[in-house]
């Protein structure tokens, strides 16, 4: 099996398994399916924070206002009586009123923050440096496992409205948010090695041979942005281990040559001579008038 460590510039994103003979149209959609399903549970687990945190979320018309805003304009949350958490809400207050502020107990936010730390590290940028491959089945789980924490917390489901459940059900609006930028569509997907775009219509072999032992780093990025940056020559972690052996080189030269200052000779204990001119009264002579 060919190893393509997939980067979006400097940044290691994660190990995905192929053969040489794969076509680089089938590739290029396999590793942009798992880059965005990736950034889709990233999504979700901060969500799921806020969920834990302050319970639904409000209606998009309530979003944002005061309470005395809510009674003045005579808005009615719907959704608080029917989607209650298991064991009954606490109020938790958001201050931004984004949510409803009716959040699980103790031991339900347990199970929804719980559940995010392992989905997340499920589809983790470190599983890379476990040498650890992220499929499409291990994404899948994790999203799999959030939807479930979800249900045990809420039963009765959550708003048709609430971010978690809309990119769940794949409804998800990113227009005009942050999150979009780091969005890409198969359609605008590249995918770079040895500053060269590997064209689709074209198989893995036809740039790297057929040598299914290879290991490479590939940039995954839109397209029009132009070549990436080139990998560096040296890992991070190998420049580390350079500088942490040219300090100790360093403090070595410095004890060295603090082991060979020869200024002990001029002191009165290493003259040959002295006890000598003590015996002849001669160690306290002074040329010249006192």
């Amino acid at each position: 099996m060919v190893q393509l460590h997939v980067k979006q510039g400097d940044e290691s994103q994660f190990l995905f398994n192929t053969t040489v003979d794969a076509p680089l149209e089938t590739v290029i959609q396999q590793i942009t399916a798992i880059y965005n399903r990736r950034l889709k549970v990233e999504r979700i687990c901060a969500e799921i924070t806020e969920l834990a945190d302050h319970g639904i979320t409000l209606p998009p018309n309530m979003q944002g206002l005061t309470e005395e805003q809510i009674v003045e304009l005579k808005l009615i949350d719907e959704w608080e009586e029917k989607c209650v958490p298991s064991g009954g809400p606490v109020l938790r207050k958001d201050e931004i009123g984004r949510r409803n502020g009716q959040a699980p107990n103790d031991k339900m936010k347990e199970v929804l923050m719980k559940t995010a730390d392992e989905a997340k590290a499920l589809i983790s940028k470190k599983q890379a440096q476990a040498n650890v491959c992220v499929t499409m089945d291990m994404v899948k789980d994790a999203l799999d496992q959030l939807r479930g924490a979800v249900m045990i917390v809420y039963p009765m489901g959550l708003p048709p409205h609430d971010p978690i459940r809309m990119e769940l059900e794949d409804r998800e609006d990113l227009s005009e948010t942050q999150a979009s930028l780091r969005v890409i569509s198969e359609e605008e997907c590249q995918l770079w090695w040895a500053a060269k775009e590997m064209q689709r219509g074209k198989k893995l072999q036809d740039y790297i041979g057929k040598n299914e032992k290879t290991k490479l780093v590939v940039k995954i990025q839109k397209k029009g942005q132009g070549a990436p940056a080139r990998e560096p020559l040296i890992t991070e972690e190998q420049h580390k281990q350079m500088m942490l052996h040219y300090h100790r080189r360093q403090e070595e030269r410095k004890k060295l040559e603090e082991a060979d200052d020869d200024s002990y000779l001029d002191s009165d204990w290493s003259d040959r001579q002295a006890l000598k001119r003590q015996f002849q009264g001669l160690t306290n002579i002074k040329w010249g008038p006192r």
